[in-house]
């Protein structure tokens, strides 16, 4: 699967760490798989390789000549060096604890790679995630893609929400819409609510794909929304998938200095069978976004709110 996915395109890799057995054993696992690999020793060689060519996925050692590998991993996505939706290691001479993986995560990298490494483990993983990265990469450039955030934009979103809901429909199956509104509280002085800070956008989006299926479809639909197509996803699935995703989101470690606080308010709906509902999957999100309404318009802890 790997091999037929990555055909019509050569997959760069980029590999960043001191040791260089580190590096041939991974080339040696990749190669054959047909990946192109780059190997880089430092931070500096690292930046100038990325900055030239971004790659498709990345490894890197949790500790460098120059630098450590979690700031590294952060920069990488704040300062759109690369795609959100492009796939990074972290590198550990060790079996990853449950602390290295949460670690891993919070500096933004999709997983954590240790000794002894699971060549098997890697391939199926990158064959998961560079196919989704390249689709990524061709919404993108189809104007499909936040660029701020690499989940879909709106019309993206509808897009990809129509296609889910003509699966659902064919095989009369459940299909649930969730949307999320992570609201500023106001600081002293400002009465109403303000735009999130970059680096909270790109955060918010992390948390939701890491908690989010594979086949569901996420957008960032206006400012300070995103929502969440899901098939087989009815409105009792619906709801639970809203209480993962907002505890995700509230999970986020703290960022950069004014940070702030803020709240997450949420609105959902979903039907059991697509095929006999008497709607589309645009008014499925229409239904979801009236929700969310609610839900800010009611008392704190009614934060989460059905379609009525």
């Amino acid at each position: 699967m790997p091999t037929t996915a990555l055909s019509a395109h050569p997959t760069d890799v980029v590999i960043v760490s001191r040791q260089e057995w580190t590096s041939r054993s991974l080339a040696s696992i990749l190669a054959p798989h047909g990946y192109m690999v780059h190997n880089t020793y430092t931070v500096g060689q690292a930046l100038a390789r990325i900055r030239h060519d971004p790659p498709d996925a990345l490894m890197i050692d949790e500790e460098l000549p120059d630098g450590d590998g979690y700031p590294l991993c952060r920069d990488l996505y704040d300062e759109s060096l690369i795609s959100a939706s492009t796939p990074v290691f972290l590198v550990m001479p060790r079996p990853p604890t449950r602390r290295d993986r949460l670690a891993a995560l919070r500096a933004g990298a999709w997983g954590c790679l240790g000794e002894p490494l699971d060549a098997e483990e890697l391939i199926a993983a990158l064959g998961v995630f560079v196919p989704a990265k390249l689709d990524a990469d061709q919404a993108r450039t189809q104007g499909l893609v936040d660029e701020m955030t690499g989940v879909y934009n709106g019309r993206g979103l509808s897009r990809r929400a129509a296609e889910l809901g003509a699966e659902a429909t064919r095989r009369h199956a459940a299909l649930g819409c969730v949307l999320l509104a992570p609201d500023p509280e106001p600081a002293d002085g400002d009465g109403g609510r303000s735009d999130l800070p970059l680096w909270l956008l790109r955060r918010i989006a992390t948390a939701l794909r890491s908690t989010a299926r594979h086949s569901d479809a996420i957008g960032r639909v206006n400012t300070n929304a995103f929502a969440i197509v899901a098939v087989d996803t009815d409105a009792a699935q619906a709801r639970r998938l809203a209480e993962r995703l907002a505890a995700a989101i509230l999970a986020q470690p703290a960022g950069p200095p004014p940070a702030g606080r803020f709240r997450v308010r949420a609105g959902y709906h979903g039907v059991s069978d697509f095929h006999s509902a008497a709607i589309d999957s645009a008014e499925l999100m229409l239904r979801a976004t009236a929700a969310l309404q609610q839900a800010r318009t009611d008392l704190p802890d009614a934060w989460l709110q059905p379609y009525h």
